[in-house]
């Protein structure tokens, strides 16, 4: 054992190891990449988190670095739960619910819970957050919420920063603070303090109102994770809230320590539905109807994805009874949760009549029992990720971009031209009623041509997406693979402002280094897994 995990280890309540083993299986996380840590920590208190922060902090002043990267489930897809320094996972220790008020539909909980476990309490209260990501069995709310991630709900209920109410947060050199809107007068006390949380305040607010002009063209209601939320800190009446720089930050500011969330009440039965459709451009135009009825969930699923299922032995009566009706190229998943059963039988007679005069399949499901047998189309990309061809997979990098429902036609067409130039399938699916898009590469990552497409399909992507308004950075973070293709086609000085966010809260540069950072190209070629084969959470099922 090093001499600095000794030391951890005499003065944590939590437990440090840097057991070359435990090293091992933390090297990994849902990406592609692989770096070794120095150590794994296993905090059980916000005490933990600070001492953890204090001493890598002094560390740093004495010219010696020691990285600090919080880890959740580890399922982030572009490498930002793995570092060479030391990881931090709340898991094992911090995954309490610590108070639930049902009148306010509030819940304090600890960051290393998962999303399913927490939902799954609330639901006695009857009570969720609707925000949760299809990897909700073992994905954490910290890591959720350092992602700012998305999930089948959040074309009408947002992404999971916007169930944050409060945000408890242990700052790079240990100290603690509260995040909430704080009133011109507040703010004016938080920076006259002589500590590092009144530099963090005055930092903040010096580099906004430097670049005032600049958060004008970055304003948006658009879902774009990349960097930072700097549009939602500070509103014209000089009010600051530090909280949407946490959310979707990575843990390149500091480490979540305690959230609580805002919850919402279950919904009754929803109207559960599916249309297939003979064409693509069909499918386009019923996504446009169906999102003028505001659902609550609307998936696009290719029909290359359900022959890749049931080439794996998987049967779906929808889709069999569909082909009976002709040929299936997409198929349009959805739900309306209205809670008016009037207003639902509606909506679903407009739907029934509309598509009754198209060349398309529907099925309606009011009954809850019936509905499960639709609900199981959301897992069919699954499939593909879990191939059963040898040394076959899809790994998860071209997913979570961002485009305008009224340009998606023009980058479907450009990625069928990408298919072209690459020579490998791109089928799409994805959140279509919150415009989140995935692709899905087959390839053989034990063959040198298959590893080289990674970066040219990444490369295509991103200016795929950028030329048609969209953004890459749409459901989670950019971590440290998508990070230079996501920066690459922003401006420099919307990435000088992201990197003064960074330097000010974390001067020292220790919090998840090379995170939200374009490392070189060769870099990230070395990071690349030898052992790819998408099964890290096979053991959970099947989820996209």
């Amino acid at each position: 054992m090093s001499k600095v995990s000794e030391y951890l280890n005499k003065h944590l309540q939590g437990e440090v190891t840097n057991n070359d083993n435990v090293r091992y299986r933390y090297s990994t996380d849902g990406s592609l990449l692989t770096i070794t840590p120095d150590m794994i920590v296993f905090p059980r208190s916000t005490s933990d988190l600070r001492k953890v922060a204090r001493f890598s902090w002094q560390l740093a002043e004495k010219g010696r670095k020691l990285a600090i990267t919080p880890r959740g489930g580890g399922s982030d897809q572009t490498g930002g739960a793995i570092s060479n320094g030391a990881i931090v996972d709340t898991r094992a220790h911090m995954d309490a619910i610590l108070e639930i008020d049902q009148k306010q539909k509030l819940v304090r909980v600890q960051p290393g819970i998962t999303f399913k476990s927490l939902n799954e309490a609330l639901k006695l209260y009857e009570l969720y957050i609707p925000s949760f990501p299809s990897s909700q069995a073992y994905s954490t709310l910290g890591g959720a919420i350092a992602n700012n991630a998305s999930g089948i709900l959040s074309g009408k209920y947002g992404s999971t920063g916007a169930w944050v109410h409060q945000l408890e947060i242990v700052l790079s050199n240990g100290d603690v603070i509260q995040t909430g809107r704080l009133s011109k007068r507040e703010v004016a006390r938080k920076k006259g303090l002589q500590t590092f949380e009144g530099e963090i305040y005055r930092g903040i607010d010096n580099l906004l109102a430097d670049s005032d002009a600049l958060l004008g063209t970055l304003a948006t209601d658009v879902r774009d994770n990349a960097g930072y939320n700097v549009v939602d800190v500070k509103q014209r009446n000089g009010s600051i809230d530090l909280a949407p720089l946490f959310i979707g930050s990575q843990g390149t500011l500091g480490m979540i320590s305690e959230v609580i969330m805002r919850a919402e009440t279950l919904p009754n039965n929803p109207l559960v539905g599916a249309i297939a459709f003979t064409d693509h451009e069909s499918a386009r135009d019923g996504m446009d109807v169906l999102r003028q009825k505001e659902p609550s969930t609307m998936e696009l699923i290719d029909g290359q994805l359900f022959e890749a299922a049931i080439a794996q032995g998987k049967e779906y009566q929808f889709y069999g009874d569909a082909l009976e009706h002709g040929s299936v190229a997409s198929v349009v998943y959805f739900e309306f949760d209205n809670d008016s059963g009037h207003a639902k039988k509606k909506i679903g007679k407009k739907i029934a009549k509309h598509f009754s005069k198209l060349s398309s399949y529907l099925v309606l499901e009011k009954d809850e029992s019936k509905a499960s047998s639709l609900r199981e189309l959301l897992q069919v990309p699954a499939f593909v990720v879990f191939s059963d061809q040898k040394n076959i997979c899809a790994p998860r990098f071209l997913n979570g971009a961002f485009v305008p429902s009224g340009r998606f036609e023009e980058f479907a067409n450009a990625v069928k031209e990408i298919e072209k130039k690459r020579h490998v399938d791109l089928p799409l699916s994805g959140h279509a009623h919150q415009n989140v898009y995935h692709a899905y590469p087959m390839l053989d990552l034990s063959k040198a041509a298959d590893k080289q497409k990674i970066f040219k399909l990444l490369e295509d992507w991103s200016l795929a997406v950028a030329e048609h308004g969209g953004h890459m950075i749409g459901e989670a973070g950019e971590g440290r693979l998508k990070a230079p293709y996501a920066y690459g086609v922003l401006d420099d000085d919307t990435n000088r402002l992201f990197q003064g966010v960074r330097s000010i809260f974390d001067p020292q540069e220790i919090m998840n280094t090379g995170v939200k950072q374009t490392p070189d190209k060769k870099e990230l070629t070395s990071w690349l897994r030898k052992d790819y084969d998408g099964g890290d959470f096979a053991r959970f099922g099947a989820s996209t």
